[in-house]
């Protein structure tokens, strides 16, 4: 744990003021850094971060963070100070290899990024002209060397026009045939990037082995990547996820697993480590095929099992905080449907959920890791949603790089 920092587990009879008094804090402070509202309620199990004053980092950090344009202006302007690097999401392309722009305008954020000291990234997506995913894209560029050098081009020129000072390759799916082109078209990138004075970013699936089997992993060349661009983001997320079983986001066991793999290929130094700003609620049973999740904030994590009176659990070994609730809804599906099947609660009727997030535990967790294994940095998906305790865990830990 770091100098001036402590986490308090919240425990039966507890309130505010009486952990407040425990620790010689104010009550004020608690509910500013852990975003609690009037009328100060707490779940039991909830985690909470406590100010103690000191500050005593360990090292400084590369601190990435994804935004949308349509991110709020205030939550981007509080989160700003803890960035390194701020990632516009996103650019796609044609086959032809021009630039598509994000359907909102981008110059503000860069703007409000250069204000705090943050890097403006550039994301580039395979995301084609109807705005979807697309990994024939990305087999159609890569495969063509005029399309490749016309995308380049169209890269340096918008972040020329509009002050961006990076480019982050966010390719998935790629196709196991595109793998070695894929490398030499992110090699391409970063050479013709560093002649004018910018850097190169590419995000990785969460690979544990190099002959890795499946779709998410196969056109991924840890190695060559790690040597090509400047730096990496380990996707170390998405465990759990809209379409699959209820489980933790980021299991802190898989997601050493991936770093173990990743450090045995690329220099530490160019590691970010990826952290998700969000948890899942799934209606159960869970049916494959049937059942959808529900993206949801940490902090509306915390107000539903305070909502519902449960207790938050911990899941020491994916070190993540969980917990489960029953609701009753006048929509719930009928007894014997698929997912969020209705079952019987004395009275009425309810639908179970299974709710995991992350927490100031589960972030202190990744950050011991990232300090164990001396990575260079860390990748927020996404930031688009405040979550205070983070970022003032953060600052305890490391000092933010900065643009000089």
């Amino acid at each position: 744990m770091p100098e001036g920092t402590a986490i308090y587990v919240v425990q039966r009879g507890d309130t505010v003021d009486s952990i407040a008094a425990g620790y010689g804090v104010s009550v004020e402070t608690i509910i500013r850094d852990n975003q609690i509202i009037y009328p100060y309620e707490l779940a039991l199990g909830q985690a909470l971060f406590i100010d103690l004053g000191t500050r005593q980092p360990y090292r400084s950090l590369r601190v990435t963070g994804y935004a949308y344009p349509y991110i709020n202006e205030t939550v981007l302007a509080d989160t700003l100070p803890y960035l390194s690097e701020l990632a516009i999401f996103s650019y796609g392309f044609t086959a032809q290899g021009r630039l598509l722009p994000p359907a909102l305008p981008d110059e503000w954020m860069i703007e409000m990024a250069l204000q705090n000291g943050t890097a403006p990234i550039l994301t580039l997506t395979p995301l084609d002209e109807q705005g979807r995913f697309s990994n024939y894209l990305i087999h159609n560029v890569v495969q063509n060397q005029e399309a490749v050098s016309q995308l380049i081009d169209n890269l340096l020129e918008t972040m020329a026009e509009k002050g961006y000072q990076g480019v982050d390759i966010d390719f998935e799916y790629i196709l196991a045939e595109d793998r070695d082109a894929f490398t030499d078209f992110v090699r391409q990138v970063a050479e013709r990037m560093r002649a004018n004075g910018y850097h190169t970013s590419v995000a990785l699936a969460p690979k544990t082995s190099a002959n890795q089997k499946g779709v998410l992993y196969e056109g991924k060349d840890y190695r060559a990547l790690g040597e090509a661009a400047d730096h990496v983001l380990l996707m170390t997320y998405e465990w759990g996820y809209t379409y699959g079983p209820p489980m933790a986001v980021a299991p802190l066991n898989q997601v050493r697993r991936v770093v173990e793999y990743a450090v045995s290929e690329i220099p530490v130094e160019k590691i970010d480590l990826g952290i998700p700003n969000y948890g899942y609620d799934w209606p159960l049973p869970f049916v494959k095929g049937e059942t959808k999740a529900t993206s949801i904030g940490n902090i509306q994590a915390v107000r539903i099992a305070i909502e519902q009176g449960v207790p938050i659990r911990f899941d020491d070994v994916a070190q993540s905080p969980f917990f489960t609730y029953s609701q009753a809804g006048d929509n719930a599906p009928q007894e014997g449907g698929g997912a969020g099947a209705v079952v019987s609660q004395g009275s009425g009727t309810a639908v179970e959920h299974e709710v995991w997030f992350e927490d100031v535990r589960s972030l202190q967790g990744k950050f011991d890791l990232i300090r164990e294994f001396d990575l260079g940095g860390c990748g927020y998906w996404q930031i688009m949603r405040w979550f205070a305790a983070n970022w003032r865990l953060l600052y305890k830990n490391f000092y933010i790089e900065k643009v000089s």
